[in-house]
């Protein structure tokens, strides 16, 4: 299974990952964090059915799928799965206007 981590979506882990580090001044959380989605992105790769399938205007985010991250669930990987490749395109919380993040950028690389 070939897994590929946008770098939207590296750029979103980071993002959370210095908000919990600096405006909630805990290291603790922002290291569970960054463990939760990796654990959950794994989980992605292994089992790419169990996320809940989404649906969206833009062609390209046809078959579209999310799963929320272990311990954090108002923050969902969102991932398209397609032969044998996985590609997570955002790591976002739910209080972000996620269809127009999504819909305006789905080919980033």
């Amino acid at each position: 299974m070939n897994l590929i981590i946008q770098p939207a979506a590296r750029e979103d882990l980071l993002r959370q990952y210095r908000y919990y580090l600096i405006e909630q001044e805990t290291e603790g959380i922002a290291d569970r964090f960054l463990a939760a989605a990796q654990e959950t992105i794994q989980q992605i790769a292994l089992h790419p059915g169990i996320g809940s399938p989404k649906i969206f205007n833009h062609p390209a985010l046809a078959g579209l799928r999310s799963a929320s991250l272990r311990r954090f669930p108002a923050i969902r990987a969102y991932y398209l799965f397609s032969g044998n490749t996985i590609r997570v395109l955002r790591v976002l919380h739910g209080k972000r206007d996620v269809a127009s993040i999504l819909e305006s950028g789905p080919d980033d690389d």
